[in-house]
């Protein structure tokens, strides 16, 4: 019986991840041409759900102000939720694709 239920959740939770994957990117077309580089993090976060400034400044190659107005665009969507309260060395997190391992 256990087998059979996990196995239940296990796709329970792809077809969610499929739906979020859907959400998400619909979300991000509204960036008009910044939504290239939005989907590069998105992509990122599938695989590392944690990042910071750093790290997207690595993935999309522009200056440290288009860093920071992406992530606040990603904020404002829900799509990254900063972690720590911080004014310096933020981390953000993908919160609704963690949750979905809950």
């Amino acid at each position: 019986m256990g087998i059979i239920e996990t196995a239940k959740q296990s796709i329970y939770t792809f077809d969610q991840i499929l739906k979020l994957q859907r959400e998400v990117s619909q979300q991000i077309q509204s960036l008009g041409n910044r939504a290239k580089d939005a989907q590069l993090i998105v992509n990122h976060l599938y695989k590392h759900p944690l990042v910071d400034a750093p790290k997207v400044k690595t993935l999309i190659d522009r200056s440290l102000p288009s860093v920071y107005r992406l992530i606040e665009d990603l904020e404002r969507m829900e799509i990254l939720v900063e972690q720590t309260g911080n004014k310096r060395g933020k981390q953000y997190a993908f919160q609704r694709y963690i949750d979905l391992f809950k």
